[in-house]
């Protein structure tokens, strides 16, 4: 059985490691950031449209690229992260690029202790629920901070791709696709900075579409849709290729290496009167 205090404490303080060299990587292109560029791919931009006047909860938001990002777009964001050093900078990035948003350092599964308000949309993205032992919880958290006919959406990486251990080369298949028990990992770097000389030990948690979609089901939304991809935005896991969309894929297109999935918080008007489900 895990010790999940001492799980989580040391996942944060692998992220607090990384934070410096995140911020100085390529692969977050901070300087591009500050000029205008945004964070955030086709995927999301599509699922979730126009964000003008909508408030939106970002959770598991790092240093706050994608939470500034929907706020650039008009959206009144709060993100929230395990790692105080990226919530730290975050806060300093919003301030230099002159953005009003907000940034909170909390597990993300203690939400409710530390924000009350609802949203119009709950968002997270790119290799987040790999960090949490159990989705009931983290559902039932994003269904409470929902406003009634509010939007929850989630682009992640696909589990089949998380089967694999990437500490070894070529990568072998090792873990379960429902795999209960913990994942622990050490290794030198991250995927931003592969490079770097600080090591990364971490804990993590295989999680099924089902066990994604039944959590989210369970906590009273409405699954709109749920979506695979052969494509990824990230060039993160070995020997992938550039389609024609510059997209990064497997070549020989086996499995996906993304899904997303869109739900909503129910509303019904009982008489003149707004209920929630």
């Amino acid at each position: 059985m895990t010790d999940l205090t001492k799980a989580f404490n040391l996942n944060k303080e692998t992220w607090n490691k990384r934070i410096a060299q995140h911020v100085a990587s390529d692969f977050y292109d901070v300087a591009g950031f500050k000029k205008g560029q945004t964070s955030l791919n086709i995927f999301e931009l599509k699922a979730l449209g126009d964000v003008v006047d909508k408030s939106i909860l970002h959770l598991q938001c790092h240093f706050g690229q994608d939470t500034l990002s929907w706020s650039r777009m008009g959206a009144t964001c709060t993100g929230v992260d395990i790692s105080d050093a990226a919530i730290a900078y975050a806060r300093t990035l919003n301030d230099e690029i002159s953005e009003d948003a907000t940034f909170v350092c909390c597990n993300v599964l203690d939400v409710a202790k530390h924000i009350d308000e609802k949203f119009d949309i709950v968002f997270t993205s790119y290799g987040t629920i790999g960090w949490l032992p159990d989705l009931k919880p983290w559902a039932q958290m994003i269904a409470e901070r929902l406003k009634p006919g509010g939007v929850f959406y989630i682009v992640d990486f696909h589990p089949i791709a998380w089967m694999f251990d990437y500490t070894v080369s070529p990568p072998v298949m090792k873990y379960g696709y429902q795999q209960r028990e913990a994942i622990y990992e050490e290794y030198t770097g991250s995927y931003a900075a592969p490079d770097a000389d600080f090591e990364s030990k971490e804990y993590g948690w295989n999680h099924s579409l089902g066990e994604v979609v039944s959590s989210l089901a369970n906590a009273g939304l409405t699954i709109e849709f749920l979506k695979e991809y052969e494509q990824s935005p990230y060039n993160v896991f070995p020997d992938l290729v550039t389609n024609k969309n510059g997209l990064y894929e497997l070549p020989s297109k086996l499995y996906p290496l993304l899904f997303e999935v869109k739900a909503v918080k129910d509303k019904v008007f009982i008489g003149n009167s707004l209920q929630e489900f």
